[in-house]
């Protein structure tokens, strides 16, 4: 049967797990009595699965001439046509909506942005259930293409450490050993990755019960940090009954977010090295730690008892509130603190959305579901500058660490500056086509941040007003919509798919 499955083109399997997924928020609202709505999100599932039959039947005979960009292919195919599947239970279930509504609600989903233009309480407890599905089967497709897929060409963070140009596989791996077909790749990393996702969500789910929270409000929320989208349904992470102890138990597991050695059974060769030595996780820390240091201190050294409105017995949960959204955007995830207003009126400064917004273009580890720009990244370019300040000082040193990390701050930094400044380009392309549309500069900057960066929830945060995506027009949908697929698949991605590769011998 998977043999079978594998044949298919990615995009036809995609499309049926899109059903099948489709049967969770249908079971759910019969259990608790939401008939009509159960009926809409079961009639959906069964016509996205005859579509998949059939779109299996006439592909059958399908073969590309090159598999691993006919995969990229798909994979690019996948963020424009999925959400569109998506919408048709979204549009049963909710029909007082607008198709630019539900679309875009899908495609901040899938692209685990987690931006919303429905109000919580909008929407039953099935639809937010969907939501949170997709955006969690999003994340997986993520974190499956960062390894079967972005890997074998150097997309995705691991051109930073291989060194080698983006959008090739590596050259002479056929002369030592055979080479995995891309299918064939792509079928034992699901396999692998699929039981291992799904299970720390279980645990976070079980976790979050114990915890005090509602049954779907827990679900929803572990979905929402495994995937890193975020999403809650009607009931606010701030607002959960599970409260402090909640939200430490979603921290924990935010570090799944950081580094991608932190997941079990991949496999992975590195993943036997101590997880304390991670480089990601390491810059992860310092970053929350300056933040957190900066904020928190600011209470006693710039805020005066004047302008200060917040007593010192809640300097403690004024410190928890910061390091949990800190970390929080930083991964991408975008969830809010109880705690952190607290936190922002502790500071003297109110809400420090330059912060958020800076911590968010960061982003989390590679090969992880988080989006941004990414900790390796990041990391190659801090190593590449303290090994030039070491040559200013001593002009004749020979670079040390071995011939990993000599490669990492030298061909690996260059690939990282192409991609910072790509993702710099795309941010001033998108504010540029927002501000066509009437957008101010301000709102434009966070919201072309907030598409790129995957992180939807910087829209109520980064500016001196939240921004309502509600009240956006289409045309800003579509440009956000297109931002956000850009910032998943990144551009080093698209554009190895457009151009063509070189021919090796």
């Amino acid at each position: 049967m998977l043999a079978r499955l594998a044949e298919l083109p990615l995009l036809v399997v995609l499309i049926g797990l899109c059903g099948v997924l489709a049967f969770l928020p249908a079971g759910y609202a019969v259990v608790v009595d939401q008939t009509a709505v159960g009926r809409d999100f079961f009639y959906s599932a069964l016509i996205i699965l005859i579509l998949a039959v059939m779109l299996g039947i006439a592909t059958a005979a399908y073969s590309p001439r090159d598999p691993a960009r006919s995969q990229l292919a798909a994979l690019v195919a996948a963020y424009i046509v999925l959400p569109l599947v998506t919408t048709l239970p979204i549009l049963e279930a909710v029909p007082d909506t607008s198709f630019a509504n539900a679309w875009f609600e899908m495609l901040s989903a899938f692209t685990t942005t987690g931006a919303t233009v429905y109000a919580p309480d909008r929407l039953p407890d099935a639809v937010h259930l969907w939501r949170a599905s997709v955006g969690w089967f999003g994340g997986f497709l993520t974190l499956l293409a960062a390894y079967a897929i972005l890997a074998p060409l150097n997309l995705g963070g691991s051109e930073v450490a291989s060194g080698r140009v983006p959008g090739r596989s590596a050259s002479g791996t056929r002369q030592i050993t055979r080479t995995a077909e891309p299918a064939e790749r792509l079928t034992r990393f699901a396999l692998k990755l699929f039981p291992v996702y799904t299970g720390l969500t279980l645990v976070l789910w079980v976790a979050l019960l114990i915890a005090g929270d509602r049954g779907v409000t827990a679900l929803i929320h572990a979905m929402g940090t495994l995937s890193t989208s975020g999403i809650s349904g009607q009931t606010a992470l701030g607002e959960s009954a599970s409260g402090l102890w909640g939200e430490a138990l979603i921290l924990a597991f935010l570090i799944f977010a950081i580094t991608r050695r932190a997941l079990p059974g991949t496999g992975l060769t590195e993943n036997r090295r101590p997880l304390l030595g991670d480089p990601e996780l390491r810059l992860a820390g310092l970053i929350v730690l300056t933040v957190v240091t900066i904020l928190f201190l600011r209470h006693w050294i710039v805020a005066d008892a004047g302008t200060s409105s917040v007593a010192d017995a809640q300097a403690l949960p004024s410190l928890w509130g910061t390091i949990f959204t800190a970390t929080s955007f930083l991964t991408t995830t975008g969830y809010i603190s109880a705690s952190w207003e607290t936190g922002a009126a502790w500071s003297g400064i109110g809400t420090p959305g330059l912060v958020l917004m800076a911590l968010a273009i960061i982003g989390g580890g590679t090969a992880t579901t988080a989006g941004g720009v990414k900790l390796l990244r990041v990391y190659a370019l801090l190593r590449h500058g303290e090994r030039e300040l070491e040559r200013i000082i001593h002009p004749n040193s020979i670079g040390h660490g071995g011939s990993e990390v000599r490669r990492l701050w030298q061909e690996g930094a260059q690939i990282a500056w192409v991609f910072f400044m790509l993702f710099a380009a795309s941010i001033a392309v998108t504010v540029a086509l927002l501000s066509l549309e009437g957008i101010a500069f301000e709102p434009a900057l966070v919201l072309a941040i907030a598409a790129l960066t995957t992180t939807g929830q910087l829209a109520e945060l980064g500016a001196a007003e939240p921004i309502l995506y509600a009240d956006l027009s289409t045309n800003v949908k579509a440009i956000l919509g297109l931002a956000m697929i850009v910032g998943r698949l990144e551009t080093l991605a698209l554009l190895a798919l457009i151009l063509p590769g070189r021919s090796r011998r």
